[in-house]
């Protein structure tokens, strides 16, 4: 966990210190705030889940390795496997586990055995002994700081030597998968993984055949956690025509169910990638609203993101980000700034902590209510400059554009745009709150994007209610 600049406690503003990795407490209120993935944590826990309370749940580790390998109609290559298995684990001084779960298909198999697991990892394999258990070994040491590791066969220094009907199905599968569901990854049908217990316990699987291979990597990156390849070298024993079709049509039918996963908000990397979106539209709105951010915040040393979620903009200085959605931030770990899990209504900082405060595309997400500007406000010291942005609903291209996106997208942002500003409006409700109007840029002549530099001194004031922003209807 990097420290974070300015934090304090969102209750009475005191100090935290840390008590060892897994959490913050207070010295003024002795209140106690989670680390989760290592990142500060001020949002109330959810009611635990069924998978706290079973015999494997997060707190009853008693294994650093659950081995799982589901039933094989090659079972009989388990008498080879077990023991050339075990004394690699032996040699590698991990405490396991080795669990052979039977269920009506691989992937309801597959499932029993990450419910069942109780190791603080789990590795799951195929039965058929088609692969050198020393392949253990990298896969082992490359687990640190990721959540999934995949011994992958189409990385350099893997290899696959399988029948060649067999190895066309698996390339193309693969192929199909990465590009359809804007994968980074080369071997998305392998079994040989291991998996961080905690992550793949927090997901909520639905497949029975082998296509959980399929939907387990993709909410796992939905979810924002952090993956890695490392080569396999893997010979394939001979397979029927008949499990080959099985094999391709279970990865086919749930193609189009993570399809929408992977292009909706609920993706943790849905920001980012539209940056580089083949989406023409998408793209340049990406590219231009970080374009005139970063241009905005550039001269300034201590930024803060307000709702940074995965756009790229929480990479572009040394800067804090906060988001109230976890996933979000798990994916923007990868840029290297600190990050906490907040809310816009009570911040986490002490007041006057930042010299710019970013605030984009949030606003319009919340209801309208006076303490997302008295908090922005607050963390931002005088003279400061608070970057606002938000649609301009005053603005007919963004009515039609909202609009069409709703119909063309519908897993998008434009369903959660609940509160509606236009630019006079919010201006005005701004400067009644003290602050300048240093500059206001676009995007896509309908974002507008405001640079509004607060006092340095005290202002007398003239309130106007938070509804004065919003567009008159």
């Amino acid at each position: 966990m990097h420290a974070v600049p300015g934090l304090a406690c969102p209750a009475c503003r005191g100090d935290l210190r840390a008590d060892g990795e897994s959490s913050l407490s207070c010295q003024g209120c002795a209140a106690v705030y989670p680390i989760l993935d290592g990142i500060p944590s001020f949002v109330p826990a959810p009611t635990p889940t069924v998978a706290d309370e079973l015999p494997g749940g997060r707190g009853r580790d008693t294994y650093d390795l659950t081995v799982v390998i589901p039933a094989s109609r090659q079972a009989s290559h388990l008498d080879r496997l077990l023991p050339a298995l075990q004394r690699e684990l032996r040699s590698l001084e991990i405490s396991h586990e080795i669990l052979q779960p039977a269920g009506s298909g691989y992937g309801a198999t597959l499932r029993i055995g990450f419910e069942q697991a109780r190791g603080e990892y789990i590795l799951t394999l195929d039965a058929d002994g088609s692969h050198d258990p020393s392949f253990l070994t990298a896969i082992w040491a490359a687990r640190h700081n990721v959540d999934v590791v995949i011994a992958s066969r189409y990385v350099p220094g893997g290899a696959a030597e399988m029948p060649r009907a067999r190895q066309a199905l698996s390339r193309t599968l693969s192929r199909v998968l990465r590009r359809g569901l804007s994968l980074p990854y080369s071997d998305l049908s392998s079994g040989y993984r291991l998996y961080r217990r905690e992550a793949v316990a927090a997901l909520e699987l639905h497949a029975t055949g082998f296509d959980i291979l399929q939907e387990v990597l993709i909410r796992m990156v939905a979810a924002g956690y952090e993956i890695r390849e490392v080569p396999l070298r893997y010979r394939a024993l001979g397979t029927s025509r008949a499990w080959l079709a099985r094999f391709a049509l279970s990865h086919l039918k749930t193609f189009l169910a993570m399809w929408k996963l992977r292009n909706s908000i609920a993706s943790a990397d849905y920001d980012a990638r539209a940056y580089a979106s083949v989406v023409p539209l998408q793209r340049y709105w990406q590219r231009r609203r970080y374009q005139v951010i970063t241009t905005m915040a550039a001269r300034s040393r201590r930024v803060l993101d307000v709702g940074c979620g995965s756009s790229r903009i929480i990479g572009f200085t040394r800067m804090v980000g906060l988001d109230i959605v976890l996933a979000k931030l798990r994916y923007a770990r990868r840029y290297g700034n600190p990050l906490v899990h907040g809310s816009i209504f009570e911040l986490p900082f002490k007041d006057s902590a930042f010299d710019c405060v970013i605030c984009s595309e949030v606003i319009e997400h919340v209801p309208a209510d006076e303490r997302v500007f008295s908090e922005l406000e607050r963390v931002l010291e005088p003279g400061g400059v608070l970057i606002l942005g938000t649609p301009d609903y005053d603005r007919w291209r963004w009515r039609a554009l909202e609009w069409l996106y709703g119909r063309l997208a519908p897993g998008g942002y434009a369903d959660e745009h609940i509160t509606h500003y236009s630019r006079a409006n919010l201006a005005a409700f701004m400067q009644a709150r003290g602050f300048t109007i240093e500059r206001v840029d676009y995007v896509g002549g309908s974002e507008m994007i405001f640079a509004l530099r607060k006092a340095t001194g005290v202002v007398a004031p003239r309130p106007l209610p938070v509804a004065a922003g919003l567009r008159s209807r």
